[in-house]
C-alpha cells in the first residue's frame, strides 16, 4: 500500500492511499480519515460509496465529514467507484464504465476482468484496511450517496452479519427500473434480469433480504428523484420488520451541499449504532 498523501484534520489524519488490486486487476486509490482516538484505541469504521462520475476524492473535499468523525471517534473510508486506466474499459455515457462500477461484480465481456467493485468494497478493501489501520472491524457501518447509496443498501441487505448500521443519501433504491442504471447492470451483468435483482434493494427486500434499520435522506428538489424512487423503497419495507426513516428534505438537491448539510446526522445515526 503507497501513501498518496496525509494531513491533519480535527486532530486526526486525513489519507489518501493507493494499492495494486487483485480483484480489479488495476491500480484501486481510496481515501481514510483516522480520528485522534484510534491514537489510543480501535475505532469503529463507516464505509462511504460515492456516486456516478465520481471518485474518492469528491466527499473528501465536499462531504465535510471530518469534525463530526472526530468528535465520535469515526475512521471513514472512502473507495473509488470503479476500475481505472487506460487498459481499463470505458464507456461515452456517464452512466456506465469508468466512474459507474455499480458496486457489483461484472459478468459480461469487455467489464468482466476489472469491474469487481463488490468484491473490491466487501472483501479486498475491508482486509486491507483491518490490516493496516486502528480499525475494529466488528463495529462496520455503511452509507453512500446516489450510486453509492444503492451500493450501501444493497451491500448491508446481503451482508447483515458484516454491517451494523446502514444509512444513504439519495440512493437509487430500484436501479432495475430506472433509467440511468438499468442500462449498466445489463452490460455488467447480462440479459437476464433475474441476476439483476441481486443487486437491487428492493427486490432483494421482496425476496427476504432483511437490514434492522435504514436510515434514507432524499431531497426534494433532486432532479434525479423518479429515478432514486424513495417510494419504491418505502413500499419494499412497508410490512416488514425493517425500520425505514426516510426524510423528504425540501428544497434540497442531488448535490454536495445536500450530502454535507445533513452528513452529521448521518455519522450519528452510526455512531449510535456502532
Amino acid at each position: 500500500m503507497e501513501t498518496v498523501s496525509t494531513n491533519l484534520a480535527f486532530g486526526g489524519t486525513q489519507g489518501v492511499y493507493a494499492h495494486q488490486s487483485s480483484a480489479t486487476g488495476t491500480q484501486m486509490t481510496f481515501s481514510v480519515f483516522v480520528p485522534p482516538q484510534a491514537a489510543h484505541e480501535k475505532c469503529p469504521v463507516v464505509w462511504y460509496l460515492s456516486g456516478l462520475t465520481c471518485s474518492h476524492a469528491n466527499v473528501m473535499d465536499k462531504g465535510e465529514y471530518r469534525r463530526k468523525a472526530a468528535e465520535l471517534g469515526l475512521i471513514i473510508v472512502c473507495p473509488d467507484t470503479s476500475p481505472r486506466g487506460d487498459d481499463v474499459p470505458n464507456d461515452e455515457s456517464w452512466q456506465m464504465g469508468q466512474g459507474a462500477g455499480f458496486y457489483v461484480d461484472a459478468t459480461e465481456e469487455p467489464w468482466v476482468t476489472h469491474f469487481q467493485m463488490y468484491s473490491y468494497v466487501t472483501t479486498e478493501l475491508p482486509a486491507l484496511i483491518a490490516g493496516n489501520f486502528p480499525a475494529d472491524m466488528s463495529r462496520q457501518g455503511i452509507t453512500g450517496h446516489s450510486m453509492g447509496g444503492h451500493g450501501a443498501l444493497t451491500i448491508a441487505l446481503k451482508n447483515p452479519d458484516t454491517f451494523k448500521s446502514c444509512s444513504a443519501f439519495a440512493p437509487i433504491t430500484n436501479p432495475s427500473t430506472a433509467d440511468w442504471s438499468k442500462g449498466a447492470l445489463k452490460a455488467y451483468l447480462g440479459t437476464d434480469e433475474t441476476k439483476w435483482a441481486a443487486h437491487d434493494a428492493v427486490c432483494l427486500i421482496g425476496s427476504g433480504a432483511r437490514f434492522p434499520e435504514i436510515l434514507v435522506d432524499q431531497g426534494a428538489a433532486d432532479n434525479f428523484f423518479d429515478g432514486c424512487n424513495p417510494q419504491a423503497l418505502q413500499d419494499a419495507c412497508a410490512d416488514t420488520d425493517i425500520a425505514l426513516t426516510l426524510r423528504l428534505q425540501e428544497g434540497y438537491d442531488h448535490s454536495y451541499f445536500f450530502i454535507s448539510t445533513f452528513m452529521d446526522d448521518h455519522l450519528a445515526w452510526h455512531a449510535e449504532r456502532l
